[in-house]
Protein backbone atom coordinates (compact mmCIF):
# COMPACT_ATOMS: atom_id res chain seq x y z
CA UNK A 1 0.00 0.00 0.00
CA UNK A 2 1.47 3.35 -1.02
CA UNK A 3 2.06 5.95 1.70
CA UNK A 4 0.36 9.32 1.34
CA UNK A 5 2.51 12.40 1.77
CA UNK A 6 1.71 16.08 2.13
CA UNK A 7 3.58 18.13 -0.47
CA UNK A 8 5.17 21.56 -0.34
CA UNK A 9 7.08 23.54 -2.97
CA UNK A 10 9.99 25.94 -2.75
CA UNK A 11 10.51 28.40 -5.60
CA UNK A 12 14.08 29.45 -4.98
CA UNK A 13 17.76 29.35 -5.83
CA UNK A 14 20.16 26.50 -5.07
CA UNK A 15 23.19 27.19 -2.85
CA UNK A 16 26.01 24.78 -3.63
CA UNK A 17 27.12 24.42 0.00
CA UNK A 18 23.62 23.36 1.09
CA UNK A 19 23.33 26.03 3.78
CA UNK A 20 20.69 28.34 2.34
CA UNK A 21 18.13 28.74 -0.40
CA UNK A 22 16.48 25.63 -1.78
CA UNK A 23 18.65 23.16 0.17
CA UNK A 24 17.69 24.81 3.48
CA UNK A 25 14.03 24.74 2.46
CA UNK A 26 14.18 21.06 1.56
CA UNK A 27 16.04 20.21 4.80
CA UNK A 28 13.21 21.94 6.66
CA UNK A 29 10.44 20.23 4.69
CA UNK A 30 12.03 16.85 5.37
CA UNK A 31 12.33 17.36 9.12
CA UNK A 32 8.72 18.61 9.18
CA UNK A 33 7.51 15.38 7.57
CA UNK A 34 6.51 17.01 4.29
CA UNK A 35 7.54 15.87 0.81
CA UNK A 36 9.40 18.81 -0.69
CA UNK A 37 9.71 19.83 -4.33
CA UNK A 38 11.98 22.52 -5.75
CA UNK A 39 11.30 24.91 -8.61
CA UNK A 40 14.71 26.32 -9.51
CA UNK A 41 15.17 30.04 -10.18
CA UNK A 42 18.95 30.32 -9.83
CA UNK A 43 22.11 28.44 -8.92
CA UNK A 44 24.76 29.91 -6.66
CA UNK A 45 28.43 28.98 -6.40
CA UNK A 46 29.50 29.52 -2.83
CA UNK A 47 30.83 28.16 0.44
CA UNK A 48 31.11 29.32 4.03
CA UNK A 49 33.43 32.14 2.96
CA UNK A 50 30.95 33.65 0.52
CA UNK A 51 29.37 33.58 -2.92
CA UNK A 52 31.57 33.67 -6.02
CA UNK A 53 29.10 33.35 -8.92
CA UNK A 54 25.44 32.95 -9.67
CA UNK A 55 23.50 31.69 -12.68
CA UNK A 56 19.89 32.78 -13.18
CA UNK A 57 17.45 30.38 -14.82
CA UNK A 58 15.74 31.43 -18.10
CA UNK A 59 12.15 32.52 -17.57
CA UNK A 60 10.81 29.99 -20.08
CA UNK A 61 12.48 27.22 -18.06
CA UNK A 62 10.92 28.57 -14.85
CA UNK A 63 7.49 28.63 -16.52
CA UNK A 64 7.98 25.07 -17.76
CA UNK A 65 8.72 23.87 -14.23
CA UNK A 66 5.41 25.35 -13.12
CA UNK A 67 3.63 23.56 -15.95
CA UNK A 68 5.05 20.10 -15.33
CA UNK A 69 4.52 20.23 -11.57
CA UNK A 70 0.96 21.47 -11.97
CA UNK A 71 0.24 18.71 -14.50
CA UNK A 72 1.24 15.94 -12.09
CA UNK A 73 1.15 16.97 -8.41
CA UNK A 74 -1.14 18.50 -5.84
CA UNK A 75 0.95 21.14 -4.08
CA UNK A 76 -0.48 21.93 -0.64
CA UNK A 77 1.61 25.07 0.03
CA UNK A 78 4.43 26.97 -1.65
CA UNK A 79 7.07 29.53 -0.78
CA UNK A 80 9.31 31.87 -2.69
CA UNK A 81 12.94 32.70 -2.02
CA UNK A 82 15.62 34.10 -4.33
CA UNK A 83 14.07 35.40 -7.55
CA UNK A 84 16.81 37.73 -8.76
CA UNK A 85 15.42 39.92 -11.54
CA UNK A 86 12.27 41.79 -12.51
CA UNK A 87 11.69 39.34 -15.36
CA UNK A 88 11.88 36.32 -13.05
CA UNK A 89 9.61 37.94 -10.47
CA UNK A 90 7.06 38.77 -13.17
CA UNK A 91 7.19 35.20 -14.50
CA UNK A 92 6.74 33.67 -11.04
CA UNK A 93 3.84 36.01 -10.20
CA UNK A 94 2.10 35.26 -13.51
CA UNK A 95 2.54 31.50 -13.10
CA UNK A 96 1.31 31.51 -9.50
CA UNK A 97 -1.94 33.09 -10.67
CA UNK A 98 -2.47 30.23 -13.11
CA UNK A 99 -2.06 27.35 -10.64
CA UNK A 100 -3.45 26.37 -7.27
CA UNK A 101 -0.44 25.62 -5.10
CA UNK A 102 -2.19 26.39 -1.82
CA UNK A 103 -1.13 29.09 0.64
CA UNK A 104 1.89 31.13 -0.50
CA UNK A 105 4.67 32.15 1.89
CA UNK A 106 6.78 34.98 0.48
CA UNK A 107 10.26 35.24 1.95
CA UNK A 108 11.61 38.52 0.58
CA UNK A 109 15.19 38.00 -0.56
CA UNK A 110 15.74 41.69 -1.17
CA UNK A 111 18.00 42.90 1.66
CA UNK A 112 20.51 40.95 3.75
CA UNK A 113 20.20 40.67 7.51
CA UNK A 114 22.98 43.29 7.63
CA UNK A 115 21.09 45.79 5.47
CA UNK A 116 22.72 45.32 2.03
CA UNK A 117 20.37 45.58 -0.97
CA UNK A 118 20.22 42.41 -3.12
CA UNK A 119 17.82 43.46 -5.88
CA UNK A 120 18.06 46.14 -8.54
CA UNK A 121 15.38 48.85 -8.24
CA UNK A 122 13.22 47.51 -11.09
CA UNK A 123 13.25 44.03 -9.55
CA UNK A 124 12.40 45.45 -6.13
CA UNK A 125 9.43 47.34 -7.58
CA UNK A 126 8.22 44.22 -9.37
CA UNK A 127 8.47 42.27 -6.12
CA UNK A 128 6.56 44.92 -4.18
CA UNK A 129 3.85 45.39 -6.81
CA UNK A 130 3.37 41.86 -8.14
CA UNK A 131 4.42 39.30 -5.52
CA UNK A 132 3.57 40.86 -2.16
CA UNK A 133 -0.18 40.99 -3.01
CA UNK A 134 -0.13 37.21 -3.57
CA UNK A 135 1.30 36.41 -0.13
CA UNK A 136 -0.69 34.45 2.40
CA UNK A 137 2.23 35.10 4.76
CA UNK A 138 5.18 37.42 4.16
CA UNK A 139 8.31 37.11 6.32
CA UNK A 140 10.63 40.12 5.89
CA UNK A 141 13.66 40.68 8.06
CA UNK A 142 13.98 44.00 9.90
CA UNK A 143 15.61 45.87 6.99
CA UNK A 144 13.25 44.41 4.39
CA UNK A 145 10.28 45.49 6.47
CA UNK A 146 11.61 49.05 6.62
CA UNK A 147 12.15 49.11 2.85
CA UNK A 148 8.77 47.62 1.95
CA UNK A 149 6.87 49.82 4.41
CA UNK A 150 8.92 52.89 3.42
CA UNK A 151 9.55 53.88 7.02
CA UNK A 152 12.10 53.61 9.81
CA UNK A 153 11.36 51.16 12.60
CA UNK A 154 12.50 52.27 16.05
CA UNK A 155 9.80 50.99 18.41
CA UNK A 156 7.28 48.19 18.78
CA UNK A 157 4.57 50.58 17.62
CA UNK A 158 6.62 51.31 14.50
CA UNK A 159 6.84 47.59 13.79
CA UNK A 160 3.07 47.27 14.03
CA UNK A 161 2.57 50.20 11.65
CA UNK A 162 5.08 48.66 9.21
CA UNK A 163 3.22 45.35 9.31
CA UNK A 164 -0.06 47.15 8.67
CA UNK A 165 1.50 48.84 5.65
CA UNK A 166 2.55 45.46 4.27
CA UNK A 167 -1.02 44.27 4.68
CA UNK A 168 -2.13 47.37 2.78
CA UNK A 169 0.11 46.17 -0.07
CA UNK A 170 -1.92 42.96 -0.17
CA UNK A 171 -0.18 40.47 2.12
CA UNK A 172 -2.70 38.72 4.37
CA UNK A 173 -0.50 37.86 7.36
CA UNK A 174 2.82 39.54 8.17
CA UNK A 175 5.81 38.30 10.15
CA UNK A 176 8.48 40.95 10.79
CA UNK A 177 11.65 39.49 12.23
CA UNK A 178 13.23 41.66 14.90
CA UNK A 179 16.58 43.39 14.52
CA UNK A 180 19.64 41.64 15.90
CA UNK A 181 23.34 42.23 15.45
CA UNK A 182 26.71 41.09 16.86
CA UNK A 183 27.10 42.15 20.48
CA UNK A 184 23.37 42.30 21.04
CA UNK A 185 22.45 40.65 24.34
CA UNK A 186 18.72 41.17 24.43
CA UNK A 187 15.87 39.12 23.05
CA UNK A 188 15.05 38.84 19.37
CA UNK A 189 11.39 39.82 19.12
CA UNK A 190 9.35 39.02 16.04
CA UNK A 191 5.89 40.37 15.30
CA UNK A 192 3.11 38.36 13.71
CA UNK A 193 0.22 40.51 12.52
CA UNK A 194 -2.69 38.29 11.52
CA UNK A 195 -5.21 39.20 8.85
CA UNK A 196 -7.82 40.04 11.49
CA UNK A 197 -5.49 42.53 13.19
CA UNK A 198 -4.39 40.26 16.04
CA UNK A 199 -0.82 40.98 17.14
CA UNK A 200 1.39 38.16 18.42
CA UNK A 201 4.89 38.89 19.76
CA UNK A 202 7.44 36.07 19.66
CA UNK A 203 10.64 36.33 21.65
CA UNK A 204 13.80 34.25 22.09
CA UNK A 205 17.24 35.13 23.49
CA UNK A 206 19.79 36.30 20.93
CA UNK A 207 22.55 33.74 20.30
CA UNK A 208 26.01 35.00 19.37
CA UNK A 209 27.15 32.69 16.55
CA UNK A 210 28.27 32.74 12.93
CA UNK A 211 26.28 29.54 12.21
CA UNK A 212 23.20 31.30 10.84
CA UNK A 213 23.16 30.60 7.11
CA UNK A 214 19.67 29.64 5.99
CA UNK A 215 17.87 31.08 9.03
CA UNK A 216 15.29 33.10 7.10
CA UNK A 217 14.84 30.36 4.51
CA UNK A 218 14.17 27.75 7.18
CA UNK A 219 11.82 30.02 9.13
CA UNK A 220 9.61 30.59 6.09
CA UNK A 221 9.95 26.96 4.97
CA UNK A 222 8.71 25.64 8.30
CA UNK A 223 5.69 27.95 8.06
CA UNK A 224 5.09 26.60 4.56
CA UNK A 225 5.36 22.98 5.68
CA UNK A 226 2.91 23.53 8.51
CA UNK A 227 0.42 25.32 6.28
CA UNK A 228 0.67 22.39 3.85
CA UNK A 229 -0.37 20.11 6.72
CA UNK A 230 -3.37 22.33 7.51
CA UNK A 231 -1.92 24.11 10.55
CA UNK A 232 -3.32 27.58 11.24
CA UNK A 233 -1.04 30.56 10.56
CA UNK A 234 -0.50 31.54 14.21
CA UNK A 235 0.55 28.03 15.24
CA UNK A 236 2.72 27.63 12.13
CA UNK A 237 4.63 30.83 12.87
CA UNK A 238 5.09 29.94 16.54
CA UNK A 239 6.47 26.54 15.54
CA UNK A 240 8.81 28.20 13.04
CA UNK A 241 10.18 30.56 15.69
CA UNK A 242 10.94 27.66 18.05
CA UNK A 243 12.37 25.58 15.21
CA UNK A 244 14.84 28.21 14.03
CA UNK A 245 15.93 29.12 17.56
CA UNK A 246 16.80 25.48 18.25
CA UNK A 247 18.59 25.21 14.90
CA UNK A 248 20.77 28.22 15.78
CA UNK A 249 21.36 27.17 19.40
CA UNK A 250 22.83 23.79 18.44
CA UNK A 251 25.81 24.70 16.28
CA UNK A 252 27.16 22.52 13.49
CA UNK A 253 30.89 22.34 12.78
CA UNK A 254 30.67 22.63 9.00
CA UNK A 255 32.74 25.01 6.89
CA UNK A 256 35.34 27.48 8.09
CA UNK A 257 33.40 30.73 8.44
CA UNK A 258 29.65 31.37 8.17
CA UNK A 259 28.08 27.97 8.66
CA UNK A 260 24.59 26.47 8.36
CA UNK A 261 22.02 26.06 11.08
CA UNK A 262 21.24 22.65 12.57
CA UNK A 263 18.01 21.24 11.12
CA UNK A 264 18.48 17.91 12.90
CA UNK A 265 18.41 19.55 16.33
CA UNK A 266 15.50 21.75 15.27
CA UNK A 267 13.43 18.71 14.33
CA UNK A 268 13.15 17.83 18.04
CA UNK A 269 10.89 20.88 18.50
CA UNK A 270 8.31 19.33 16.15
CA UNK A 271 7.84 16.09 18.09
Amino acid sequence: MMAQFTTALTIAGHDSDGSAGMPADLHTFFTAGVYGMGLLTAAVSGNSYGITQQQLMPTDFIAEQFRVLNDDFTVRAAKTGMLGTAEIIKTVAEQLKQVDFGPLVVDPVIITKHGAMLLAEDAYQAFRDLLVPLATVITPNFFEAQKLAEMEIKTDDDMVVAAQKLQALGAKHVVIKGKHEPGWHGAVRDLLLLADGTKVWLSDPYIETDRINGTGDSYSALITAELAKGTDVKTAVMKAKRYVHAAIANELELGHKYGPINHWAASDTLK
